[in-house]
C-alpha cells in the first residue's frame, strides 16, 4: 500500500457513513441474530476456531449480513475476498480462484470468497464455483436478500450451511443507537448527542429491524441539530424530520394499541368503513404486524357478521392468507378490501350468542345423552340396543326435511338460534320458520 492509497482508506474511514463506520468488527460487538451467533452456536464456534465451512447467509437489508462476513474476516486467518454480483462477473471470480489456488499450493493458506447479492450470478457463473468449493480452493459465504432455496443453484446449495437472519428487534436497535452516540472512535460520540427515551422509541420502531435506517437517520439527526449548552439533543421531533414521518402515537405493548384496535373492531362493527379505514391506516403506518391484523378481521367477521353475510368470513380468511404471502406494502389494499366489506356488511352477532349460550347449558346442566334414534347403529349389536331406531333420514322427504328430536330430552324446545332480520340470514330466518310452521 502506497502514501496515496494509505491516505484514501483513513479518508474513507472519517467521510464514510455512520453505518459504515459502527459495523461491529467481532463477533462480541455484533448485535441480534442470538439464535445462530449465541455463544457455544456452531456457527459462533466456526467463525471463533477459524473452521468456518461454506455458508450462505440470507434475510432482509439492514439484519448484518455484510456485517458477519466482515466480522469473519477479522477474524480469520485464510485470504478474504469480496466481490458484489451486481457489478462483478464470471472474470472476476476467475482472477480470484487462479489467486486462490496459488495462495493456497505455495502457503498452504485457504481463501475465503464473499459474494454479496449472490442471487444476481447467474446459473453458470453459480456453477463456476462448484469445482472450487468442492475441492476446497474457495470457502464460499454468499448472501442474499432473496431465500437460497429458490435463487441459488441446489448445487450449491447442497455445499453449503444455510444460515437465516433475522430482522433487528427494537431492543437490538436500540443498542446499536446508543453505541453509535457514544463510541469516539467510529461513531458520534464526540458531538456530545443525547437521545430522548421517546424518540429512541421512535427511531427503534421506525427502524423496521433495518439497522442502517436507524443509523442513518440518527447521523443526519446530529449532524443537522444546533448544540444547547454543549449537548445535541434529539427529540422525536427532531427524528421527525430526519426521516419525514410523524410518530405516531402507538405502543404495540401499550394501551394506545389496544385502543386503537377496539376502536378499529368497533368502526367494522358499527358499520363505519371510514373510521375502520382510517384506524388500519394508523396500525399499517406505526407498523403493526398485518397478520396480526387480519387475525383481527377474521374474528369480527364472525362475530358481529356471522350468517348475515356469510362471505365476510371467507373474504376474511383469504385476506389473511393473502397477506401473509404477498406482505407490505401490497397487502394494505388486500386489508383494506377485506376491512370495508366487513364494515358494509349487514351484522348479526346470533352465531356467538348461540354458542355461547349453548357452552354454558353444557357446562352447568346435566344432560342424559343423545336421543337414542340419533345414535350411531353401525356397529354390531346397537340395533338390538335401540340405537337408531325410527331414525328419519331428512333426505327422503320433501325439501329434505322433517320434524323430529334433535336436542336431547332435557332441552327439547329451547332455541339457541335467534336470527336477525338482516342480510342472508333474514333468508334463513324465513325458510326455517315456513319448515316449523309446515308440521304445526
Amino acid at each position: 500500500m502506497d502514501l496515496f492509497e494509505y491516505a484514501q482508506q483513513n479518508r474513507l474511514k472519517e467521510e464514510a457513513p455512520l453505518a459504515y463506520r459502527i459495523r461491529p468488527r467481532t463477533l462480541e460487538e455484533f448485535a441480534g441474530q442470538k439464535h445462530i451467533l449465541s455463544p457455544g452456536s456452531q456457527l459462533y464456534r466456526s467463525i471463533q476456531a477459524d473452521k468456518l465451512s461454506s455458508v450462505i447467509f440470507y434475510g432482509p437489508s439492514g439484519t448484518g449480513k455484510t456485517t458477519l462476513a466482515r466480522v469473519i474476516a477479522n477474524t480469520t486467518k485464510a485470504d478474504f475476498k469480496q466481490i458484489n454480483a451486481t457489478i462483478s462477473g464470471k472474470k472476476d471470480m476467475v482472477a480470484i480462484v487462479e489467486e486462490a489456488k496459488v495462495t493456497l499450493g505455495a502457503y498452504g493458506r485457504k481463501t475465503i470468497l464473499f459474494i454479496d447479492e449472490i442471487h444476481r450470478f447467474n446459473k453458470a457463473q453459480q456453477d463456476y464455483l462448484l469445482p472450487y468449493v468442492e475441492d476446497g480452493t474457495i470457502i464460499l459465504i454468499g448472501a442474499t436478500t432473496e431465500n437460497p432455496y429458490f435463487e441459488v443453484n441446489s448445487a450449491l446449495i447442497s455445499r453449503s450451511m444455510i444460515f437465516e437472519l433475522k430482522p433487528l428487534n427494537v431492543d437490538d436497535i436500540k443498542s446499536i443507537v446508543h453505541t453509535a452516540l457514544t463510541d469516539k472512535e467510529r461513531g458520534m460520540g464526540m458531538y456530545h448527542a443525547e437521545i430522548t427515551p421517546d424518540a429512541l422509541d421512535f427511531i427503534s420502531d421506525f427502524a423496521g429491524g433495518d439497522a442502517r435506517v436507524a443509523l442513518n437517520a440518527i447521523e443526519l439527526a446530529v449532524l443537522t441539530t444546533p448544540p444547547e449548552d454543549g449537548i445535541i439533543k434529539i427529540t422525536s421531533a427532531v427524528i421527525e424530520q430526519c426521516v419525514q414521518r410523524k410518530n405516531v402515537r402507538y405502543d404495540k405493548n401499550g394501551d394506545n394499541h389496544y385502543d386503537t384496535i377496539s376502536a378499529f373492531i368497533k368502526s367494522m362493527r358499527g358499520s363505519d368503513p371510514d373510521a375502520a379505514i382510517y384506524y388500519l391506516a394508523k396500525m399499517l403506518y406505526a407498523g403493526e404486524d398485518v397478520n396480526f391484523i387480519a387475525r383481527r378481521i377474521m374474528i369480527c367477521a364472525a362475530e358481529d357478521v356471522g350468517c348475515a353475510d356469510p362471505r365476510a368470513l371467507q373474504l376474511a380468511v383469504a385476506a389473511q392468507q393473502a397477506v401473509h404471502v404477498i406482505g407490505m406494502p401490497e397487502a394494505r389494499i388486500i386489508l383494506a378490501e377485506a376491512v370495508l366489506y366487513v364494515a358494509g356488511a349487514p351484522k348479526s352477532n346470533s352465531a356467538i350468542m348461540a354458542i355461547d349460550e349453548a357452552m354454558d347449558l353444557v357446562r352447568t346442566m346435566d344432560i342424559k345423552g343423545v336421543p337414542a334414534h340419533l345414535q350411531d347403529a353401525h356397529y354390531g349389536g346397537a340395533k338390538e340396543l335401540g340405537h337408531g331406531l325410527d331414525y328419519k333420514y331428512a333426505h327422503d322427504f320433501p325439501e329434505h326435511y322433517v320434524k323430529q328430536q334433535y336436542l336431547p330430552d332435557e332441552l327439547v324446545g329451547h332455541e339457541f338460534y335467534k336470527p336477525g332480520n338482516l342480510g342472508y340470514e333474514k333468508t334463513m330466518k324465513e325458510r326455517l320458520q315456513r319448515l316449523k310452521n309446515r308440521d304445526e
